[in-house]
Parts: structure tokens; C-alpha cells; sequence
């Protein structure tokens, strides 16, 4: 659900990622930010209604440690929307007519501020909730004691308590190189943590300081063009195969839809040569 008509293609971006990641990261987020403990559980089809033109994000059949059974909904929110009440009404009324089951809903929100969307209907004749989190109230270190990439850059998200910001966000960086097989994979990591950086506008500057610090988006020394020594390239002092990376990189953000002067920013190429990609 991190739609917004407004947004455009960058709502589409945090959208398309948390759906990629979702089957390794939810079991972590339902754990550590949502605070249940899940014994057992079973995906439900997530086609509630065939003329609704949302689909919930996660919707799952659980059973938790006290033995209670019911659906359980979970959403991402990346905008501060006040018809998110309505949309969550909605669902739980159909939820309920469908499976019979009680229904516990969370909505989390994304981004590092605080919302002032409303989370209760209180009307004479109709009363309503839905439970609110903020990832950015989850301690950052929760994220990083997974083994998985996809999980370990949600700490960027989260808070990083007495911890120095760069350093915390320098131990993200470092952590999902570490944990991250192939320099195709890394690659997807780094370009998706550029994306939820955004979300945090305040440690912008620590993730590009700390990004300088490694490898960037492959190991130079397995390069062949490393090795045989500095090359001629488009920019004087930069490696062939770093600009070589940085070109593809460029071209994944240019089709996801970022601004030339987003790519710009990030990969550091010109205007000139971005728009030729």
C-alpha cells in the first residue's frame, strides 16, 4: 500500500522493493517492530475484493502464543494519508465477512517523522481501529542480527539510539556487503538501500560518506580492468569498471524512475552522460 497518485514513481519504488523482500523481511517485522509472537501461520489469498484497487500488502491466517487464531494485516505506509482509515474499514469489514476469524490490523509507517493520520472511526453507530507503528521507534540492531541483506537494510529505517549516526549507518553499509553473495546481488542491495535513504533525509550525508569507505557495487580487484591499471575513461581519475558500474546503475534508477538529477546525485555521472542511457 506505499501508493500515493501524488508520488508517482518514487511511491512505486519503496512499493516494489518491500513486495520483493517481503516473504524474508515480515517474519522479522512482525516479531520485532509489531512486538506478536507467531507459532503458526498461512497466507490468504489477497484478492478480497476483485474491484478494489488496492491489494492488501501482507494478509496472513495466524495462531499466536496464546493460542488465539485470527487474520492478521499488515500494511506500508510511506505517505501520511487521512483516508487510511477509511481504506483499513474496509478491509477489516471484509476480512471478518470472509473468513469468519477476528481480524488485527497494523499499518507501518516509513518515514522518520510522525503522522497525524487519524487511526480510529467513532461515530454512533460505528466504532473502528487500526494499530499504527513506527519502524523508526525499533532499534536498529534488531535489524542487523539477520543473515539477510533484505532485513539488515531496514535498520537504516529504524533508530539508531545513543549510537553515532555514521557509524550505525556505516554498519549497515559494511554488514550487507558481508552478507551478500555476487557482485549482481550487492549491486540490488545497495541501489534499494539508496532508496530508503531517502525516506531519511537526515543521514543522506553519512550514506554516501560511508558508501566511499568500500567497494561500492562490485570488488575492483576481480575486475579485469582493475587489474591491467588505470584506464581512460569519461571522467579523469575514476576506474573503467567503476564507471562502468556506475552507468548500469544509473540505467536501473533511470527505469525505476528516479530524476536525472537524482541519479546525479547518487551516481556522481553528468547530466549528458545520464541522459544518453
Amino acid at each position: 500500500m506505499v501508493k500515493q497518485k501524488t508520488k508517482g514513481n518514487q511511491a512505486g519504488q519503496y512499493d516494489k522493493i518491500i513486495k520483493e523482500n517481503l516473504e524474508v523481511t515480515l517474519p522479522v517485522i512482525i516479531r520485532d517492530v509489531l512486538g506478536l509472537t507467531i507459532v503458526q501461520s498461512e497466507e490468504l489469498p489477497d484478492d478480497i475484493q476483485h474491484t478494489k484497487e488496492r491489494k492488501p500488502d501482507a494478509l496472513k491466517k495466524v495462531t499466536d502464543a496464546t493460542g488465539q487464531t485470527y487474520v492478521l494485516q499488515v500494511e506500508f505506509q510511506v505517505e501520511d494519508e487521512k483516508e487510511m482509515v477509511y481504506r483499513m474499514a474496509e478491509y477489516n469489514v471484509m476480512l471478518m465477512r470472509r473468513y469468519q476469524l477476528p481480524v488485527k490490523q497494523y499499518v507501518i509507517f516509513l518515514k522518520d517523522v510522525t503522522p497525524n493520520m487519524p487511526t480510529f472511526i467513532n461515530t454512533e453507530n460505528f466504532k473502528f481501529s487500526y494499530n499504527l507503528a513506527r519502524i523508526v521507534e525499533a532499534n536498529y540492531s534488531l535489524f542487523l542480527k539477520s543473515d539477510n541483506p533484505e532485513v539488515k537494510m531496514l535498520g537504516i529505517l529504524a533508530n539508531f539510539g545513543k549510537e553515532d549516526s555514521y557509524d550505525a549507518v556505516k554498519s549497515i553499509v559494511d554488514q550487507i556487503q558481508s552478507f551478500t553473495k555476487g557482485d549482481f546481488a550487492e549491486s540490488r542491495y545497495f541501489k534499494q538501500l539508496r532508496i530508503f535513504v531517502q525516506l531519511r533525509s537526515s543521514v543522506e550525508q553519512q550514506f554516501e560518506k560511508a558508501m566511499e569507505t568500500i567497494t561500492k557495487f562490485f570488488k575492483e580487484e576481480k575486475d579485469f580492468l582493475y587489474r591491467k591499471g588505470e584506464v581512460k575513461g569519461r571522467e579523469e581519475g575514476r576506474e573503467e569498471g567503476e564507471y562502468r558500474k556506475s552507468l548500469a546503475i544509473a540505467a536501473e534508477m533511470k527505469k525505476d524512475g528516479f530524476s536525472v538529477e537524482q541519479i546525479n546525485k547518487f551516481t556522481k555521472l553528468s547530466v549528458e552522460e545520464i541522459e544518453r542511457l
